[in-house]
């Protein structure tokens, strides 16, 4: 490849780290080694790596704490994220695409597998930020350079906490965002609030995308996600449940 793709890899198993760097090394990419969490994440920030591969079961800080706190920063929240973990059952998944995951690999794995998912993981990343100027999804335009934002074509006024959630979301590519990492993403880090005030400006966005409003997604307990098609339980542009 003519511009190596730079992953880190985060694991303190040392025979693991050894496998995983040799056979990535072997496919052209570039690769540096984290043995924790805390190395981690300075990797990750002086070095920006075009991918992570992440453990789950890491010494002192977790592996879906680093994810957070990659996805938390501003600088890092782009920086794709795979997480491996030993366990493999449904709770691990689901916490770690929580967290900002981009894809998740069971331990033991074959070689042939990752490298099949980093190369897709690496599709996916490309194509969404073939114009990061613009995204759109399901009727809802928004340009990231002039803040505006089209629903059908038509513009929709929205206040600049409005459109970093909204855009936040859309950018996720379906993943699920916890309410801190959304505020964070629209205010900046350590900037506290409560619950209750990101659902208030999730029932104003989806007042604003009129039919368009199923696109932002309650998980409940969790945060919100952004896919193009509205699930017919989700609640309506007025934030109400629906009964059943």
């Amino acid at each position: 490849m003519s511009q190596r793709k730079h992953i880190l890899i985060v694991d303190d198993e040392p025979d693991l780290v050894e496998l995983l760097s040799y056979n990535l090394k072997q496919a052209g990419y570039e690769v540096s080694v984290a043995l924790n969490g805390r190395q981690a994440l300075d990797r990750v920030s002086k070095e920006l790596p075009d991918l992570v591969l992440l453990d789950v079961m890491l010494p002192g800080l977790s592996g879906t704490e680093v994810a957070s706190r990659i996805r938390s920063n501003p600088a890092t929240a782009s920086v794709p994220i795979v997480m491996l973990t030993a366990k493999g059952d449904d709770v691990d998944q689901i916490v770690g695409l929580t967290v900002g995951a981009d894809d998740y690999i069971a331990k033991p794995f074959a070689i042939k597998v990752v490298l099949a998912r980093l190369e897709a993981v690496f599709r996916r990343a490309a194509r969404s930020s073939a114009d990061q100027r613009q995204i759109s999804m399901g009727g809802v335009t928004m340009n990231l350079e002039t803040h505006e934002t089209l629903v059908d074509g038509q513009p929709v006024s929205m206040t600049l906490t409005e459109f970093r959630l909204l855009s936040a979301l859309m950018q996720a590519g379906g993943r699920v965002l916890s309410r801190s990492a959304l505020m964070s993403r629209a205010m900046g880090p350590g900037v506290t609030v409560t619950d209750r005030t990101i659902d208030v400006h999730v029932t104003a966005i989806r007042k604003k995308l009129g039919v368009h409003a199923g696109i932002v997604k309650t998980v409940r307990g969790v945060g919100y996600r952004a896919t193009p098609e509205p699930d017919a339980e989700e609640a309506p542009a007025d934030g109400h449940a629906r009964t059943p």
